[in-house]
């Protein structure tokens, strides 16, 4: 899921981050299956409000479901800080790099009707591309391209910072990851890149022959049953909404982003929804099967997908435009404001939506990964999420402050190396 630390995602970045505890946690349920039961949920409480209380996190929605079983949906703190409401599941947030889970299955789409070849190079379909003619549309939604990622730009992190209502083209972001060269060639590791997921988008447009919020809706959206999930054409958000708070300005401070333009992310992470929109889309995605009973995709295009590869980070895989952390299988998503995680653990049949509004992470890394973590270490101790912040895949690369040297990016493998 990108790395942006406040406006990630967009691309919603780099998948994976680094997520601390909310300390130690109580005895969990029984290795192998996820109970919810009183005393369980008495625990998750307790362990989500440490967490929020370490990091001063202004408001959290989790829900945990199994199927046919027990739940956990709880509200902690507040959606608006002027207002006090809670978050309720059906609140729309913005969602970040969860939004190349939708892009990367409209291309699917494009894949099952024949229209698209994943081995095929990008230079096939869109012109403009370094090196396009090497790069494959696999390589793209696996973050194995070598394209530069254009929320790392130092000039497009300030101009962003000036002016976050600005509006952006998918043609200018593609500009600014086009005047850097290649950070390595097609093929040869992992990386999270926004630019690999914008180019997705444009293809979509390009072979679909609509626009791309028009594509998703159509092919992807209604078909799921997910009506209070959209791509926006610009700022606006639906009523009612999360309030998203973050430091990602000129001077520090922290503000509402709620308003801010996310055009920035685009195909990479620019998507809202709600808790339960995303409950219902994370089966699907991961089991492939529509409410109707029908295919989202065809079994061997879904089993591709499914393929997760090595990133270079422990317990953590990438297919195409999804992620694999210790089993949990969704993406995570950040931009300034929001942080988003929507996962399924298969074999328990549970899936996992957590909703943050704020990404002032400071010392304690991705929020959203710091309540997930509080969480599976509790339901799921043999399967527990924990990203090192390198692999985060957020939207956009949070600068460092002036006086803090800015750290040096854990080494990939040479080989093959959150996701927003």
């Amino acid at each position: 899921m990108g790395r942006y630390r406040t406006p990630t995602l967009l691309a919603a970045a780099t998948l994976l981050l680094s997520a601390l505890c909310a300390g130690q946690a109580p005895a969990a349920a029984p290795p192998g299956r996820v109970d919810i039961d009183p005393a369980v949920a008495e625990r998750l409480d307790d362990a989500i409000e440490a967490a929020m209380r370490r990091a001063a996190i202004p408001g959290v929605g989790v829900g945990l479901w199994v199927d046919g079983d027990d739940s956990y949906v709880r509200s902690f703190g507040t959606a608006d800080k002027a207002t006090g409401v809670p978050i309720k599941t059906d609140t729309h947030t913005r969602i970040g790099s969860v939004t190349k889970t939708f892009a990367v299955t409209a291309v699917l789409r494009l894949v099952d009707e024949g229209k698209v070849r994943l081995d095929a190079p990008i230079s096939t379909y869109l012109d403009g591309v370094p090196g396009g003619e090497r790069i494959t549309v696999r390589q793209l939604a696996e973050m194995r391209s070598g394209l530069y990622n254009y929320t790392e730009d130092p000039r497009w992190l300030a101009a962003y910072k000036a002016d976050p209502q600005r509006s952006w083209t998918p043609r200018e972001l593609l500009a600014i990851a086009f005047r850097h060269p290649a950070d390595f060639p097609p093929g040869a590791r992992w990386e999270y890149s926004n630019t690999n997921t914008v180019l997705l988008g444009l293809l979509v447009e390009k072979v679909g022959g609509q626009p791309l919020h028009t594509y998703l809706e159509q092919h992807v959206l209604r078909p799921a049953g997910l009506d209070s999930t959209s791509l926006p054409t610009g700022a606006e958000i639906p009523d009612p909404h999360v309030h998203g708070y973050t430091n990602f300005t000129p001077d520090g401070a922290t503000v509402d982003a709620s308003a801010w333009n996310p055009s920035w992310a685009w195909a990479a992470g620019a998507m809202i929804s709600t808790m339960d929109d995303l409950r219902d889309w994370v089966p699907i995605l991961v089991g492939g099967r529509l409410p109707d009973g029908g295919r989202l995709l065809e079994p061997g295009t879904q089993a591709q997908r499914l393929r997760a590869l090595p990133t270079g980070y422990p317990d953590v895989g990438y297919g195409l435009g999804i992620a694999d952390i210790d089993g949990w299988i969704g993406h995570n998503g950040e931009l300034p404001g929001y942080e988003t995680v929507a996962v399924r653990l298969p074999q328990e049949r549970a899936t996992l939506v957590i909703v943050v509004n704020s990404d002032v992470d400071g010392q304690f890394g991705n929020l959203s990964s710091l309540i997930a973590n509080a969480v599976t270490r509790i339901v799921t101790p043999e399967h527990v999420w924990a990203l090192p912040a390198a692999a985060q895949p957020n939207a956009v690369p949070e600068p460092p402050a002036p006086t803090t040297p800015k750290p040096t990016p854990a080494p990939a493998p040479p080989a093959s190396p959150p996701a927003a």
